[in-house]
């Protein structure tokens, strides 16, 4: 992991004053580090039952299709509210200065589907609860959370150890 790690780029106060951004842009760049972060999920997901992966918007979309098609199962896209075409089902949460609306396909999720919820970046794990309260919402079950890079001094497991203990993380901060 330590590849993946080197190049994630570090961006000083950015999106605003105080926050230190980790940019995954550069792992998009460089087609081998994308199959190595594939396999690494796939290796860490060994033994869930996977029926579908669920990507969150934007990031969640890169590495997210990727794995999906890699395993064999749809791909689910959360989008923020108004951006999907077809009918959806939604979920409003809190963030650190609002709120905000996600939403999916309402028939994007089977009663009974076992979903992995896929985020480039685990931080307060806000979305990725959001995420998984929309999976539950049409009687599914959530079998693991994958993000790229966790933020684990902001202890976002706790957020969604009530949905799914089995979270996934390839490099840690």
């Amino acid at each position: 992991m330590m590849s993946i790690r080197d190049a994630i780029r570090d961006v000083p106060d950015f999106p605003k004053p105080g926050i230190l951004f980790k940019d995954i842009t550069p792992l998009l760049q460089d087609p081998k580090l994308g199959r190595e972060i594939i396999a690494a999920f796939i290796e860490k997901l060994k033994g869930t039952k996977v029926d579908a992966i669920l990507g969150v918007e934007s990031r969640g979309f890169l590495f997210g299709y990727m794995l999906a098609v890699e395993m064999n199962v749809p791909f689910i896209p959360i989008r923020k509210s108004g951006k999907l075409p077809w009918k959806t089902i939604g979920i409003d949460y809190a963030l650190e200065y609002g709120t905000a609306r996600i939403e999916m396909h309402e028939d994007a999720i089977s009663e009974g589907m076992n979903v992995v919820i896929h985020d480039d970046l685990l931080a307060t794990g806000g979305t990725a609860a959001a995420a998984a309260k929309l999976v539950e919402l049409k009687n599914a079950k959530v079998s693991a959370f994958a993000f790229v890079v966790e933020l684990g001094f902001l202890n976002a497991r706790s957020v969604l150890d009530p949905f799914c203990q089995n979270i996934v993380s390839l490099v840690n901060y």
